[in-house]
């Protein structure tokens, strides 16, 4: 019956969201437990390791503690605005995972019931562990996580704070800038996988890392990581929480629940910016080596998804934070430049008889 269908369908599609949420709020927990011990060693010391054996149960104690804190909303603040900017900045980070392809699996995985069958177009080959498939996955990924930059402004107009107002336009300007160099860099992996579906991306890089996109794009691949730290607020682009100016920034009034959402906002954003840098550059779920393929490809993605986070964190640890000016100078005067003129160097070789061998190596399209 159709509504037995319907209520399948409802159920599964509510385990593929925990499947996802649960692993990224956990992740979340522990990539600041992982960034505290990481940096207490680079700066030679031990960084928590109080609560539970080496200091494992920290995060859960942390986040017992925000949620069971008292939420204080200031007397002179737009209340419902300001309770709702954190939900509006957690809320495009989390979509934004639902069409992002964690690997493939054989298609007699999903033969679990005569039912499940007609819930898939193609049974002959993988389906791609994925909420939704997408093939303008590229497109849908770059809109959604540029509207949560709607979550810092409310908070920062609401709060009724000049510290909040002020951190809040820095994160629009840095937000906007750098959104650009990182479009403009996903423009060349296009060029060359000929398609906006991300599991497309991924199969146009089968074969071993020297079909990975990182080496023809490297330059793409600098701008793309540098631009998703600038994106997340990340040291050395932290401007936006500058101690010495502007306290916290744009959370500088908010405590309790509404502080973590805003934190769990900022890390989700960092997992999904290093997932799509393993997507786009390094080959997704494929293997370095094509021997190594018995390594199921899922725990290849999240080990370059690890990689990319310990890479953030050590950021954090060894630079300084840049002055406002230079930061808005390195986006519009060197990677928006930079990224053009890309651009029109990858056309070049596409496009010109001759030069298409060079680059025709990393275009399976053609």
């Amino acid at each position: 019956m159709d509504w037995v269908n319907i209520l399948l369908t409802t159920i599964v599609w509510i385990v593929e969201i925990l499947l996802i949420a649960v692993p990224v709020a956990l992740s979340v927990a522990y990539i600041t437990y992982a960034e505290r011990r990481v940096i207490g060693l680079i700066q030679a010391r031990k960084g928590c390791n109080r609560v539970g054996p080496h200091g494992l149960l920290q995060p859960l104690a942390d986040g017992l503690k925000l949620f069971l804190k008292e939420s204080i909303i200031p007397t002179r603040a737009n209340k419902f605005l300001f309770v709702a900017a954190p939900v509006v900045a957690l809320t495009p980070a989390l979509i934004a995972f639902s069409v992002v392809p964690f690997g493939e699996m054989s298609h007699s995985i999903l033969q679990i019931h005569d039912g499940v069958r007609t819930w898939f177009a193609d049974l002959d080959t993988p389906q791609v562990m994925a909420i939704a498939h997408l093939n303008v996955g590229v497109l849908y990924v770059m809109a959604i996580s540029s509207l949560a930059i709607y979550g810092i402004l409310l908070a920062g107009w609401a709060s009724n704070s000049k510290y909040a107002l002020i951190g809040a336009v820095r994160a629009t300007c840095q937000m906007v800038s750098y959104e650009i160099s990182m479009g403009f860099a996903l423009v060349c992996v296009l060029m060359l996988a000929g398609t906006m579906d991300l599991s497309g991306i991924v199969h146009a890089q089968e074969g071993g890392f020297w079909h990975w996109y990182i080496i023809p794009l490297f330059p793409m691949f600098l701008v793309y990581l540098i631009s998703g730290c600038a994106e997340t607020n990340r040291t050395p682009f932290d401007l936006v929480e500058g101690e010495a100016e502007l306290v916290a920034g744009y959370f500088v009034e908010y405590s309790g629940m509404w502080f973590a959402t805003f934190s769990l906002a900022e890390y989700a954003a960092l997992i999904l910016i290093s997932l799509m840098t393993s997507i786009l550059f390094l080959g997704g779920w494929y293997a370095p080596f094509p021997f190594l393929d018995f390594i199921p490809g899922t725990i290849w993605l999240l080990a370059k998804t690890a990689f990319f986070v310990f890479v953030f964190i050590w950021f954090r640890a060894t630079f300084p934070r840049y002055r406002y000016d230079q930061m808005m100078r390195l986006g519009w005067k060197v990677f928006l430049p930079w990224t053009l003129a890309w651009i029109a160097v990858v056309g070049i070789f596409i496009y010109t008889p001759g030069l298409q061998d060079i680059i025709g190596f990393y275009q399976p399209w053609r």
